[in-house]
């Protein structure tokens, strides 16, 4: 029997200080050139590898990594935890209940984003040469394998670039979102499945409807039955007053660790069953807002840095580092997943103005797109520069995503977002303290202005939108929001609370400031626009310390005026 020595222990320890703190370090770095830190932590393991130390320094990098089997399964082992729970996570920020009530447009999208990328990637990756395959006589599943890849679009990085841009919780950000919802299922079932088919050493028509009907099976389960019973035991958790978020967090962990066993089980990965297990944790409506905050910010400090930072540790770059490779990747992939979503919006009613937005946020491939690359080299389904391709087209389509982004976002013609505000329009102290009644008491001061309805149909528009994904966003602020049949410009009512609202804010804290916004169901860019404005104009604190200490409606103005003017509203330039 093989035991852990004192010296395989000092030297785990070193490897996770050195590794984590440079990996969170030049992470935090690159945040603030406002580029993916998946891109740091892959550079680190990929300079402390095989690829720079390992060939400038090869005895110290020697003694730092040694080729010991048990040194080296100490760490895998904690990667592996690390891409475990960022399945788990990724699921978690799905939300399943939301996807489904988009799932005209949403699935439209999706749909189309499958098989186009697929189509796409299939053919000329069945007529590589064979010296870049694993194994010649594999080339139908290896071709299965990479038109699979090019489907997954990297959900955390679009979910990124949307929060940098302010359009997280915007009605373009919710569609986007809910499309990369159903496209990240439908891929990762496929992927699933073409491994489970690679891996099975007698393969027949039985085991095949075996693994497909118990996989399609055991997700339909939990996504209907699953997500209810999830619920109930979170919401049990929280009755019992049991220690929070403990409680609620070991739950989810063991939910991912059973589910995790199934499809293990089954005869696919592991990984699918901690993916579903975190959509089932998700769409808990018991689950509040602060414990996703708890398990997302546990797995991004922690496990996911050092899971990248494997992969550089693993692969020499230099060595298999094929321009060809990576080029071709690149462009059937980026190229790929754009025309697929933009062929996808165009079978929607969608406006214009926003269809190129959301192919762009569906071209990344970034974590997923390299996960899935390293499970297919584990098994010895593609070789090492084919992996090397795919981390450098999956780091490209990062990189590239929030400054096309932007662009896209851009290219409008500008008017000032004071135009839409009024001092009528404001009430210096909400009467009440409840999100419902808060809703209710502005809906009422919006109904007053020319041309709007009713104040119970704007109030319903409104709290439907908000029952639907809430609005509330990070340091006392929320923007609720709707879309109207009637009314030809936009128009915003504010409203302070001094005591605070519970609204269930990614960061805690209860609001103070809330910003009802109305639009045209013809002008839905405005409200992206303005969504936006808000949300960086409220980013500065001394602005939002002010309205906290002004004395009536007309302070209140005379300080919201101060804090858009420079912000401008970016309105479509063509049909």
């Amino acid at each position: 029997m093989t035991y852990f020595t004192e010296q395989h222990i000092f030297i785990f320890l070193i490897q996770i200080f050195l590794l984590l703190g440079l990996a969170r370090s030049l992470g935090e770095l690159f945040r603030r050139w406002q580029q993916p830190p998946l891109t740091a932590e892959i550079l680190v393991g990929v300079f402390l590898g095989p690829t720079i130390f390992g060939r400038l320094l090869p005895s110290l990098h020697q003694a730092m990594f040694p080729a010991d089997p048990i040194q080296g399964a100490m760490f895998e082992t904690v990667a592996w935890i690390g891409v475990l729970f960022l399945l788990l996570e990724t699921g978690l920020e799905i939300d399943f209940s939301s996807a489904w009530r988009q799932r005209g447009d949403a699935l439209k999208i999706a749909l189309v984003d499958v098989i186009v990328p697929m189509v796409i990637a299939f053919i000329p990756c069945f007529f590589l040469p064979a010296h870049y395959l694993a194994n010649a006589d594999n080339r139908l599943i290896f071709s299965l394998f990479m038109a699979t890849v090019m489907t997954i679009s990297a959900m955390p990085i679009a979910a990124r670039a949307l929060h940098d841009l302010n359009l997280s919780k915007t009605d373009l950000g919710f569609l986007i979102m809910s499309a990369l919802s159903v496209n990240d299922i439908i891929g990762w079932l496929l992927f699933t499945l073409v491994l489970g088919f690679f891996t099975q050493t007698n393969l027949n028509f039985q085991n095949i409807f075996s693994i497909v009907g118990s996989t399609v099976g055991f997700a339909i389960f939990c996504l209907t039955l699953g997500r209810d019973w999830t619920n109930r035991v979170i919401l049990k958790i929280k009755t019992k007053q049991m220690p929070q978020p403990g409680s609620t967090l070991t739950f989810i962990c063991l939910l991912g660790l059973l589910c995790g066993a199934i499809t293990q089980k089954i005869g696919i990965h592991a990984l699918f069953g901690f993916f579903i297990a975190g959509i089932m944790a998700g769409g808990a409506r018991a689950l509040s807002e602060n414990v996703r905050q708890v398990i997302s910010q546990m797995v991004y400090a922690i496990f996911v840095p050092l899971f990248f930072v494997n992969i550089g540790l693993k692969v020499d770059f230099l060595r298999h580092f094929d321009i060809f490779l990576v080029l071709f990747i690149s462009v059937i992939g980026i190229l790929g997943r754009f025309l697929g979503a933009w062929l996808g919006v165009n079978l929607t009613k969608l406006p214009k103005s926003n269809r190129l937005s959301i192919a762009i946020a569906h071209t990344p491939g970034g974590a997923m797109e390299i996960v899935v690359g390293l499970l297919a080299l584990e098994y010895h389904l593609i070789t090492e520069p084919v992996f090397v391709a795919i981390v450098f087209g999956a780091v490209l389509s990062s990189i590239m995503l929030g400054p096309w982004l932007a662009y896209s976002i851009k290219k409008r013609k500008e008017v000032s977002v004071l135009e839409y505000f009024s001092k009528r329009d404001i009430i210096a102290e909400l009467r009440t303290s409840e999100r419902d009644k808060v809703i209710e008491e502005l809906c009422e001061l919006a109904s007053r202005q020319e041309g709007m309805p009713t104040p119970e149909i704007i109030y319903s528009a409104v709290i439907e939108r908000e029952n639907a994904m809430g609005t509330a966003i990070e340091e006392g602020v929320a923007v609720p929001h709707a879309r109207l049949s009637s009314g030809k410009r936009p128009l915003i009512v504010f409203g302070r609370s001094l005591n605070g609202i519970e609204w269930n804010s990614p960061d805690g804290k209860p609001t103070h400031f809330v910003f009802l916004i109305f639009t045209s169901k013809q002008d839905d860019w405005s409200q992206v626009q303005i969504l936006r404005i808000i949300a960086k104009a409220m980013n500065n604190q001394e602005t939002r310390a002010k309205l906290l200490t002004a004395t009536d409606e007309l302070q209140v103005w005379h300080i919201l005026e101060n804090a858009f003017t420079p912000h401008q509203i970016i309105r479509k330039t063509g049909k």
